[in-house]
């Protein structure tokens, strides 16, 4: 088996049960503000299922930006639509968003704007952190 699918698998099963949590959590804020709030089992098996998947994938996802023969470009492109993808289609199953073409626009451009506004502080962190390194290395040698 491939040593990144190894890797993709690893991570996502390691943070995959989060989701369901976080899923738990939003559900118990929105009963704190919302009186009527009620989920029927159906909706709850598809919310706890989803939110795992979507967990699984984003942690596994995390896997693109560590393949060395992919170069930047192409791991943040497979990272950004791999997550999108989760999301929307997380998004529609658990109808936190409708099915209407404008919506899934707007959400659409709200994820690639925090997509990206995200990857570019990590990216400049990374590469703060790297220069750092190497000219403390350079003093060393």
């Amino acid at each position: 088996m491939n040593i990144y699918l190894k890797e993709f698998l690893k991570r996502g099963f390691m943070f995959s049960g989060l989701g369901p949590v976080t899923a738990a959590i939003v559900f118990f804020i929105i009963t704190l503000f919302e009186i009527n709030f009620q989920l029927s089992a159906t909706q709850l098996l598809i919310a706890i299922i989803s939110t795992y998947f979507l967990a699984f994938i984003q942690a596994g996802a995390s896997v693109f930006n560590q393949i060395e023969h992919f170069s930047v470009p192409k791991a943040l492109a497979c990272h950004f639509s791999t997550l999108y993808a989760a999301y929307l289609i997380c998004y529609l199953i658990n109808s936190w968003i409708p099915f209407n073409i404008t919506v899934i626009i707007i959400f659409s451009l709200i994820f690639i704007v925090t997509f990206f506004i995200i990857w570019t502080t990590v990216f400049i962190t990374v590469r703060h952190l790297s220069r750092k390194l190497n000219k403390n290395l350079s003093k060393i040698i």
